[in-house]
């Protein structure tokens, strides 16, 4: 076999590999994953169908992946059409990271709203999730799904709506869910005047990789958690380096973005 194996099979097995890697990654967390998920299955029971030589069972799940050729461009459609999009436009299929112009509107939107409730002295806490996932604390919230907006951060954290008691939960696509309650520090450290929504982002980030922007109502100041560490009274400049940082998605970089966080806010204050 050895004999027979040409440099050009290992660069076709690389390109190949590639492919489905890529292809994996961009329908992670999508409807099509269990799909991916189901058609393993089915594979493998087709498998020790066969080798078992159950025939009436091999019978039926050919004419299932049969059904499937045709049903599945038809129920999902709009992530094949997504997927065809991004394609064309040399998205995330061979690109995860966002375009510098967007990462600058969504930071200057968020960036917005936070200032806006920072002025009005209105408390609130916003999660930005990163590498791990945190549906463990949105599950009994509220599932919001929407396209990141001034407005609609603004009006969850308004004082009296049925959304403000709690925190929001983000990614770098949308606003997932709000009213999201989330485990208190119990680091004895920290100092006794801090305040539920403060020790509650010192907790998340405790416990995740997650970024926690919290602005106290009392103060009218924005403090920031990371790693189980809380920063306090950032500057408006520092919330946008931030914002951008994360949007732009290029914490694979040399440097972490926690890094670049603290010498950033060093830079500034100085």
């Amino acid at each position: 076999m050895l004999e027979l194996f040409r440099w050009q099979d290992a660069i076709d097995i690389f390109i190949i590999s590639y492919i489905i890697y890529k292809l994996l990654v961009l329908i992670v967390g999508t409807r099509a994953m269990q799909l991916v998920k189901g058609l393993f299955i089915m594979g493998g029971l087709t498998a020790l169908a066969r080798v078992f030589d159950l025939r009436t069972l091999s019978w039926f799940l050919g004419k299932m992946l049969g059904v499937l050729v045709i049903a599945i461009p038809i129920v999902f459609q709009p992530e094949l059409r997504k997927m065809l999009e991004e394609l064309g436009r040399g998205g995330s299929l061979w690109q995860r990271r966002k375009s510098v112009k967007n990462a600058e509107l969504l930071s200057e939107t968020v960036g917005r709203a936070i200032g806006y409730l920072k002025s009005q002295k209105i408390g609130a806490i916003i999660v930005l999730e990163r590498g791990t996932g945190l549906k463990d604390f949105w599950r009994s919230a509220t599932r919001i799904n929407a396209e990141i907006t001034q407005e609609l951060l603004i009006s969850i954290f308004w004082y009296g709506t049925p959304l403000h008691d709690g925190a929001v939960i983000m990614d770098r696509d949308k606003i997932i869910a709000a009213s999201c309650y989330l485990p208190l520090t119990d680091n004895t450290d920290i100092s006794r005047w801090l305040g539920t929504r403060h020790r509650a982002a010192i907790g998340v980030t405790e416990v995740s990789d997650a970024i926690a922007l919290v602005v106290s109502e009392e103060r009218g100041e924005v403090s920031l958690a990371i790693n189980g560490h809380l920063s306090k009274n950032l500057k408006d400049s520092q919330v946008q380096k931030l914002l951008l940082h994360y949007f732009g998605g290029d914490e694979d970089e040399q440097k972490s973005i926690l890094d670049r966080l603290q010498e950033d806010i060093r830079t500034l204050w100085t």
